[in-house]
């Protein structure tokens, strides 16, 4: 089994940024996908940065050019660093790495706080 555990997260002003991290317990492999994804109360959670495992990197339109998804396979972690922050961006932000094993499997962390004020 696999833990993944958020941190980073807080409140912070317009145009300010934060760093994400998320820290497996161990290892991983067989990755096939990680993201980051994002949840605002009375919405539904999206997807917001993906890197695959050939470190391929995706956003969505509204983070365009002001997040960053990477990795350090030494530590373990992701990362999402967010920049230009905007009131909109306030959400619960969870990571999650999907691996191939005999089938696909899909680890999630608790998720982390981040709040925006204008």
């Amino acid at each position: 089994q696999v833990q993944l555990v958020e941190s980073g997260g807080g409140l912070v002003q317009a145009g300010g940024s934060l760093r994400l991290s998320c820290a497996a317990s161990r290892t991983i492999f067989g990755i096939v996908f990680m993201g980051w994804y994002r949840q605002a109360p009375g919405k539904q959670r999206e997807l917001v940065a993906a890197m695959t495992s050939s470190e391929t990197t995706s956003y969505a339109e509204p983070v365009k050019g002001r997040f960053s998804i990477s990795r350090d396979n030494a530590k373990n972690t992701v990362y999402l660093q967010m920049n230009s922050l905007k009131p909109e961006d306030t959400a619960v932000y969870y990571c999650s790495v999907q691996v191939q094993s005999w089938r696909l499997i899909d680890y999630w962390g608790q998720g982390t706080q981040v709040t925006v004020s204008s």
